[in-house]
């Protein structure tokens, strides 16, 4: 049966086509702000003389990566997934086991990373679509504890110690080995997910993953293949945390089965409800304000009196979670989200 034809926004009635431009032209505006502020990071480090930021705002944009692709079915399919820590898992632990038997080729690295997590996904995903909801959200995190307690389980890799890379992936004239190095090559990765993403998400398959989620059985009374549109976009959403869990085992030079717990994944969530679900730009604003308030109050140093920035530093956890309750109910667009409207949360 052919498959009915998806409006797309260049189709759309010209007041709805003007908004979206106007909106689309806000977003790249502030991509090209984020674009010169990261970009600058590396250079203002090394004029204060502090290089542990540029591993810092690495990390971020790791984090911002993941979640990133976790927005893709949270945000745009409507499937909230709580194992994504499992593809962040996958990515790191191919570069670890690879490294350990003596293979440090960067690029295949991450095509046997890639390879496993598009395997998984497709297995994982062909079991959770089966059912929605809360018990897609159980299903997914059933999938990923398993998928930890397997790595907790390989003592050769270190088991629940983890194990220590002995050298970051090999990509030739690429030398990673430089922190500054890195941080632009996870940089590019992250630039280059999010015109990928937004690419996507305009296209004729994330308007019909979008009807999907607002009434997935009047698109499949209209004939799409509403299952398979969902399961390309949990692939598509998985392969991208895959890639992140690459950058974080180089960036650490680490891999632990930590990576792939329950928590993370929570954390992941929060970042794209804290930075505004179903936006482009929601999950990376996201991840950067919920990294620097944990770095903010887990090493407050403010001088605070009667013992203040200690008690700060004791009960950090308690205050980011009152400063999540505070904005989800104030902003329930989230941060980002609350700034670009409600149009662009809905596309139009």
């Amino acid at each position: 049966m052919a498959e009915p034809n998806i409006p797309t926004l260049n189709v759309l009635p010209a007041p709805r086509r003007a908004r979206a431009a106007g909106m689309q032209g806000k977003r790249w505006v502030f991509v090209a702000v984020m674009f010169v502020v990261l970009g600058a990071v590396p250079l203002a480090a090394s004029l204060a003389g502090e290089s542990f930021y540029v591993s810092l705002v690495s990390r971020m944009m790791i984090y911002a990566l993941a979640a990133l692709g976790l927005n893709l079915v949270v945000g745009y399919g409507g499937l909230v997934s709580f194992g994504h820590a499992m593809y962040l898992g996958i990515g790191a632990y191919a570069v670890g086991i690879l490294s350990y038997h003596g293979v440090g080729n960067g690029y295949v690295h991450v095509a046997a990373a890639l390879a496993a997590g598009a395997l998984v996904a497709t297995l994982v995903g062909l079991v959770c679509l089966r059912v929605s909801g809360v018990a897609f959200i159980m299903i997914t995190l059933a999938f990923a504890q398993m998928l930890y307690f397997l790595a907790v389980s390989l003592k050769t890799y270190g088991g629940d110690d983890g194990y220590a890379l002995p050298a970051r992936s090999d990509f030739g004239f690429i030398d990673i080995g430089n922190a500054t190095v890195l941080y632009y090559l996870v940089f590019a990765v992250l630039m280059l997910a999010l015109f990928a993403v937004s690419r996507v998400v305009d296209s004729r398959f994330g308007m019909a993953l979008r009807g999907c989620k607002s009434n997935e059985r009047r698109m499949r009374a209209l004939g799409f293949p509403a299952q398979r549109f969902k399961l390309i976009a949990y692939v598509a959403s998985a392969l991208v945390c895959v890639l992140a869990g690459v950058l974080l085992a180089n960036l650490t030079s680490f891999v632990s089965p930590s990576y792939m717990q329950w928590s993370v994944s929570g954390e992941l969530l929060i970042m794209v409800v804290f930075g505004g679900v179903g936006t482009l730009l929601g999950p990376v604003v996201g991840a950067v304000a919920w990294l620097v308030l944990e770095e903010l109050l887990s090493s407050a140093a403010i001088g605070l009196p009667w013992g203040g920035d200690e008690f700060l530093r004791e009960h950090w956890l308690g205050l980011l979670g009152i400063v999540v309750v505070l904005v989800a109910i104030n902003l329930k667009d989230g941060l980002y989200g609350s700034l670009a409207g409600r149009k662009e949360r809905e596309g139009t």
